[in-house]
């Protein structure tokens, strides 16, 4: 059961530790710098945090001590377009650039692909580290599909891959979720890339292509490790399930309190059980009615309770992004922060929630250490 947390924010990377007495931010660092993410491998023990700092650009640092110090490494690198190239135009006019804007996610590779990090960026490349984020590579067969330049961006004006799921029976067998490009999956480590979201629908496209899977714009997608042919994602209009693998979704209509909203979290060792924090849809972007909630599963969604014990429940609009919502290895712990700096935690798997802390920088993701 994991006793520590780290809540990446827009002025630092603070860390969550739990004692006797609950849980507690315990340090800081970063202070002052926009901290978009935090990976800790439990393979290695290290930690890689991703700084984005505007003008001069997108950093990644690394810890091999817990965070006492850290040291730069290298950042995700595009190539150069080559010659003669003419992209073609997406959905919103404008082509899609060639240099990174931002690193939306970081996952390790398997149990036996030590020092191998998957990297997800805006606009769209997905790249791949050997040694623990020394040097990286830009996936090229899904880079150079065909089907990638139509890709277009959703709240983002590019588009981005900010999900990887990593089967825990095959690293070679990954899945990514793209915004807005649907789920792409391989089986032979990235050599060959497949689109798989069918089923999906995206309301906010005209009726003869709301189905076509690579327009799709899923805001998470959440792989179950006991069971991982039992993936979930929150959708922008809804929440889909998958049961074979990502061959095929079904959407759970008429279920769902609210259709609308950006993280999931899933049960490692239960696939029926996950986790969603509903919202107000598009231009709006707060809790439903000012009231913090969080939407839970048991029963593989056929039912949906909402949970509000501990969470305000009056004019309050904190958003979760996609990333503040997770769960430990256990299945018990939960943490979640948001976008005006409230960060709760629930030991008894969502139960009942208690604040950390309410006054935070604005929080963009929050991640477990997780064992191996």
């Amino acid at each position: 059961m994991s006793d520590r947390c780290f809540v990446s924010t827009r002025k630092g990377l603070f860390t969550l530790d739990r004692g006797a007495s609950g849980w507690r931010v315990a340090r800081a660092h970063f202070v002052g710098d926009n901290v978009t993410l935090t990976l800790h491998d439990p393979w290695s023990g290290d930690l890689v945090a991703a700084l984005n700092h505007g003008h001069f650009g997108v950093k990644l640092h690394r810890s091999r001590d817990g965070g006492a110090t850290w040291q730069e490494i290298a950042a995700p690198k595009y190539p150069e377009k080559p010659a003669g190239y003419v992209p073609k135009t997406p959905v919103e006019g404008t082509p899609v650039e060639w240099s990174l804007k931002l690193v939306w996610a970081l996952e390790p590779g398997g149990a036996g692909e030590p020092g191998v990090i998957w990297c997800g960026t805006l606009p769209g490349g997905l790249f791949k580290s050997a040694d623990s984020g020394d040097s990286w590579e830009l996936n090229r067969p899904l880079w150079d599909d065909p089907l990638r330049e139509q890709w277009f961006g959703g709240g983002a004006d590019q588009p981005g891959i900010h999900s990887i799921c990593v089967d825990p029976r095959d690293a070679r067998h990954v899945k990514v979720g793209v915004s807005c490009g649907g789920v792409w999956t391989t089986r032979d480590g990235g050599n060959t890339w497949t689109i798989t979201a069918k089923g999906m629908r995206a309301e906010f496209m005209p009726p003869d292509k709301q189905f076509e899977q690579n327009v799709q714009d899923p805001h998470l997608l959440a792989q179950c490790r006991s069971h991982p042919d039992v993936l979930w994602v929150q959708h922008h209009n809804g929440i889909f399930k998958s049961t074979d693998g990502a061959a095929s979704w079904t959407e759970l209509k008429g279920i769902t309190p609210s259709a609308f909203g950006f993280p999931v979290a899933v049960h490692p060792a239960d696939p029926d059980t996950a986790w969603f924090v509903p919202g107000t849809s598009d231009e709006k972007r707060f809790p439903v009615d000012g009231r913090v909630v969080v939407n839970r599963t048991r029963d593989g969604g056929r039912s949906f309770e909402t949970i509000t014990r501990g969470l305000p429940q009056e004019y309050s609009y904190d958003l979760v992004y996609r990333h503040a919502l997770d769960v430990d290895e256990t299945g018990n712990r939960l943490a979640m922060g948001s976008t005006t700096g409230s960060v709760w935690t629930s030991d008894d798997g969502g139960d009942s929630w208690q604040t950390v802390s309410s006054n935070l920088p604005p929080v963009y993701a929050v991640r477990f250490e997780k064992e191996n």
